[in-house]
């Protein structure tokens, strides 16, 4: 289903595990995007896209790290934003400047973006885990920003098919 992006994530140089993880969550995104006001062909792009930084690095950077890859390849402008936002449930300009990132707006804001986002955050490795899971691992972060978890997923739920 979304085997025509792997060869990009390939020749990139990503690893077949974070293929496996970007397909995964490609398939538990388009879970979310049977609503009429959602592209699904944006949702599948950016889903299994959203990892290609993982190419050059895997720290957090890796989402603006994959953004510059994108843009290097001329991928349209709404899927590069896709993967720049996907960081747990998105970072304010501020929060990326405190971990040393280009401070831009990394907030999902689009529909897409948060979709695939929130699929990101409920897949681990190439298995759809649960919210539970997933707020048991942000317990290191601060309050609003398990919240912020935590009010996308309630978002999205809203979406599931």
């Amino acid at each position: 289903m979304c085997d025509p992006l792997e060869e990009i994530l390939r020749r990139e140089g990503c690893s077949e595990r974070v293929i496996a993880h970007s397909r995964a969550v490609c398939t538990l995104a388009l879970t979310f995007s049977g609503s009429d006001s959602v592209d699904r062909e944006l949702v599948r792009q950016g889903a299994m896209l959203h990892d290609i930084g993982r190419s050059r690095s895997h720290t957090v950077a890796h989402a603006q790290e994959g953004a510059a890859i994108l843009r290097g390849l001329g991928m349209r402008g709404d899927v590069v934003r896709v993967v720049e936002r996907h960081i747990g449930a998105g970072l304010t300009a501020d929060e990326c400047s405190l971990l040393d990132l280009v401070p831009r707006d990394c907030m999902p804001g689009t529909l897409e973006e948060q979709i695939v986002t929130n699929a990101d955050n409920l897949v681990h490795g190439h298995q759809e885990g649960s919210v539970v899971r997933l707020l048991q691992q942000a317990y290191r972060l601060k309050r609003r920003l398990r919240k912020r978890h935590y009010r996308l997923w309630i978002r999205m739920e809203a979406f599931r098919e």
